[in-house]
């Protein structure tokens, strides 16, 4: 064969190479391109996986494991009680609650009998005690307005024709209200009655016909003779050495603002502020003096981590939210669980005077330093719900354990959880306010109702005397324990 012949044969072949060549690249660049959509594809899978299972945790979530309310729980959320066995009623053992009769001061209509034989033989030669058996039928009276009006004369002047009429006597309000009928348009509000109930009941019981408008006014009056008990209130709370806070949202005319809760044991102040910045909340607090018991909010950076106690209520519904996690997050969650439940066991213990807190406080340093460690390793496995909510809980390390050195210092935040939620529901039923006179009637009003019924005082009296010393200039009631 000659040379020019496979020449062309090379050549040819040659060029059948480069086309295949060419065909495996182009086949390869779209088999790149498959792989890299396949990688991207793969990365949206695991991200809606992610969001998936963060969308059913979510679904999951109820008061047990979340700080939602247990109002918002779906039947079956709390398995049913488990049966005793046990007949309905009081239990063999248990106090009885017997009903206290009314002293004799109290007592409007007395009479006696006695007996004219004897039940069994029918003798009349009795021998009568000397103590009687007391039975009581307690009535209310018949609901009569107590009206009193005042006729003030007028006169002509012969000298300059003009009128002159009589003036009020002192101590009588110019208004139509009386200061029990303001207590008692005060009281309904703060038992979340509706202006329009109250309406009604004032007219049903007592045959009183007050418009909507005038029951406005009652309050804004009623909110001015609380004014001077709820600065001195809050004043008193600033001051104490343990101060509960929490606060949820309240509404301003349609405005989202924040209602705050500061509570102690004996005092309680509400306020409804245009946010719930931490700016917002240092003012209303005005001192950083004593603990403060919260939740790990930000809000609240600015007092020291050390007098602070993170509530533990809310860390426990946090943990058992691990325990329902299907990775390594579940165990971390049930070691959590089963640590802060011993420890909490035993710090009621010690509140019940069953364990010195010396004791408590040498059997906890174990504890404290095994929370720390899970919650580390926790943070360090890298999961998507999990490792986070760790390190903020690290983050408030020195907040975690306050209480088992400082005495009467709760674990948890349940006292200011407790007393907003009465205000939450007058919440559900106004739909919040519409002004800020409204807004301080509100708190105020609740302020009283809270604190009188911890110091188990009569809130109706209170209201009275309030409203009484309002009218007559006379110095306001204090909600102060031990005080006037």
């Amino acid at each position: 064969m000659s040379v020019g012949k496979r020449l062309g044969r090379l050549e040819a072949r040659l060029a059948q190479l480069e086309r295949e060549n060419a065909q495996l690249r182009t086949r390869v660049a779209e088999l790149e391109a498959v792989r890299a959509r396949v990688t991207e594809l793969e990365g949206v899978v695991a991200e809606r996986d992610a969001t998936i299972a963060e969308l059913q945790a979510k679904l999951g979530q109820n008061s047990t494991n979340s700080h939602k309310p247990p109002s918002s729980d779906p039947p079956g959320t709390r398995p049913p009680k488990k049966r005793t066995g046990k007949k309905r009623g009081g239990q063999p053992g248990h106090e009885p609650h017997i009903r206290v009769l009314f002293p004799p001061e109290m007592v409007t209509v007395h009479s006696e009998a006695t007996p004219d034989e004897c039940d069994h033989c029918g003798s009349r030669r009795l021998d009568i005690f000397a103590e009687p058996r007391r039975h009581q039928v307690i009535d209310v009276p018949e609901p009569k307005p107590d009206v009193q009006e005042y006729a003030m004369y007028g006169g002509l002047c012969h000298d300059c024709g003009e009128e002159t009429w009589a003036p009020l006597p002192d101590g009588v309000p110019r208004h139509m209200f009386g200061s029990r009928l303001l207590a008692l348009i005060a009281l309904l509000a703060g038992m979340k009655i509706s202006r329009r109930r109250a309406q009604e009941l004032l007219r049903e019981l007592f045959g009183i016909p007050v418009s909507l408008g005038a029951l406005s006014e009652a309050e804004e009056r009623a909110s001015t003779a609380l004014a001077a008990p709820n600065d001195e209130a809050l004043a008193h709370v600033r001051e104490q050495p343990v101060k509960h806070v929490d606060a949820t949202t309240w509404r301003v005319g349609g405005a989202l603002c924040s209602l705050w809760a500061i509570a102690t044991k004996l005092v309680t102040v509400f306020a409804i502020t245009a946010d719930g910045t931490a700016a917002r909340i240092r003012d209303l607090l005005a001192t950083l003096h004593g603990f403060l018991v919260t939740d790990r909010g930000t809000t609240f950076g600015f007092w020291a981590m050390d007098r602070r106690q993170v509530c533990w209520a809310h860390l426990v519904r946090k943990f058992i939210s691990y325990t329902e996690r299907h990775d390594e997050g579940a165990r971390i969650g049930e070691h959590l669980l089963l640590f802060t439940q011993c420890m909490l066991f035993q710090w009621h213990r010690v509140r019940d005077g069953t364990l010195s807190r010396r004791r408590f406080q040498a059997e906890m340093a174990p504890v404290r330093i095994a929370i720390e460690n899970l919650l580390v390793r926790g943070a360090s496995l890298g999961l998507r719900g999990l490792s986070g909510s760790c390190e903020d809980i690290l983050a408030h390390r020195d907040a975690l354990f306050t209480f088992i050195d400082v005495p009467d210092l709760d674990p948890t935040n349940n006292l200011a959880e407790r007393v907003l939620r009465e205000f939450v529901l007058w919440r559900k039923v106004s739909q919040g306010s519409q002004s800020e006179r409204g807004c301080l009637f509100a708190q105020r009003v609740m302020t009283v109702f809270q604190t009188l019924r911890q110091q188990r005082r009569s809130v109706f009296a209170f209201l009275v005397e309030a409203c009484h010393a309002a009218q007559h200039g006379l110095p306001a009631p204090s909600l102060i324990p031990g005080t006037r």
